[in-house]
């Protein structure tokens, strides 16, 4: 009975913060595989002779970190939010998800299908969070109710 006390009074997490959690956890996953598969297909991208391709092969994985980097700082930025340990109206610029480069996918068609897999999923994942980050934020409390507690607050 008591299991379903603690059940009932938690409270409920809103969709948006299931939503960040979630994108978090995927986010983190992607980015420990990508390491692994950049760590993985070096080696074969590095006895190639052509330097072009090696050098490509650097800069498409260090764009495909760098993205999802940004994600990741995004994603705790919006848990750092819902903890209250910063403010939602804090400035803008440093709650916003930043610029990240595209693939180039006329170099990185000649990578190894796996590293490709890796790069593509980075880029839908950063889209996804981009569309959230342009989505306008609706207000915790709708503007009635608003009025009705900041009215409670300047009688107390």
């Amino acid at each position: 009975m008591s299991r379903m006390l603690t059940l009932i009074k938690r409270a409920p997490v809103p969709l948006r913060q299931r939503l960040v959690e979630s994108l978090y956890v995927e986010a983190m996953v992607l980015a420990d595989e990508a390491y692994g598969c950049f760590a993985a297909e070096r080696p074969a991208v590095d006895v190639v002779a052509d330097a072009a391709l090696r050098i490509g092969f650097a800069c498409e994985s260090l764009k495909t970190t760098t993205r999802l980097m940004h994600v990741i700082a995004w994603l705790l930025n919006q848990r750092a939010i819902f903890a209250g340990e910063v403010r939602a109206d804090a400035d803008p610029a440093t709650l916003a998800l930043g610029e990240a480069a595209s693939v180039d996918w006329a170099v990185a068609s000649l990578f190894p299908e796996p590293v490709q897999v890796i790069m593509a999923a980075s880029e839908r994942l950063f889209e996804r969070i981009a569309a959230i980050d342009a989505a306008p934020s609706r207000p915790m409390f709708p503007p009635p109710v608003r009025h009705m507690l900041q009215d409670i607050a300047a009688r107390l």
